[in-house]
């Protein structure tokens, strides 16, 4: 299970069914890859939960995390790099829910009571981690939500966390984007061009790469933009840890 030492008072999240900081549960986070997931995690961990899997998705016919792009190789190293368990699993969209519970149904028995999310403002997220997680009579745990979006960019940034931008629309973000670090430069760019900061309508999405719980640091050795469905895409030949 990961850990991490707490170093700094964690303020208040949004929990369904349960006090803050009960570290006798085990904990698995719905994990893309991105930022937002991985900052939901390392706020959990802060906080004292005990997090002992990732949950992740790929489309069925790419082997990709849907509109990320990232491939599934990609999401196997970063689970090696931060020494956590992964549970993959193959999906479509009109699949996912019950995938979702399937995935999450086999960890309960292993002992998760809990899962972890990434949702910051949209309501519909949130409705539908609240309804699902209540039908597999589970935790819901929210740690970014309702957070101001441009400070938990900010703090994802200062806390050390490398990541990259893998994916973006082609309307809001020009090539050269694509590959590039989530860093204050970055941030700047979407504060002047009115983008919402953490691109959670789609904006833009992101691979962390290392962070305070990383154990290794993934390398990008080889890889090239390209343009999908009006997306720009970085598409990953190799990488290394």
């Amino acid at each position: 299970m990961i850990g991490l030492k707490r170093l700094i008072p964690e303020d208040s999240f949004e929990i369904f069914g349960y006090a803050e900081g009960d570290n006798s549960m085990s904990y698995a986070v719905s994990w893309s890859g991105g930022k937002d997931s991985c900052f939901a995690l390392y706020r959990a961990v802060l906080s004292g939960y005990r997090i002992s899997h990732l949950v992740n998705f790929i489309n069925k016919e790419s082997k990709r995390v849907s509109f990320h792009g990232t491939e599934a190789k990609l999401i196997q190293s970063q689970a090696e790099a931060i020494d956590i368990t992964l549970t993959q699993k193959e999906t479509n969209g009109e699949q996912y829910e019950e995938k979702f519970k399937e995935a999450v149904r086999s960890l309960i028995s292993e002992g998760v009571e809990g899962m972890i999310f990434g949702d910051i403002y949209l309501e519909e997220h949130k409705k539908w981690t609240k309804r699902v997680c209540e039908d597999l009579e589970i935790k819901a745990v929210e740690p970014l939500w309702g957070k101001d979006p441009e400070k938990i960019l900010i703090d994802f940034i200062n806390a050390g966390f490398e990541a990259i931008i893998i994916s973006a629309k082609s309307e809001l973000f020009g090539e050269k984007w694509i590959g590039k670090k989530v860093d204050e430069f970055f941030l700047n760019y979407l504060k002047n061009n009115s983008i919402d900061l953490c691109g959670e309508n789609g904006e833009y999405h992101t691979l962390v790469s290392d962070g305070p719980f990383f154990k290794k640091k993934i390398k990008i050795n080889k890889a090239r933009s390209i343009m999908k469905d009006n997306y720009w895409f970085l598409d990953i030949f190799k990488h290394s840890l």
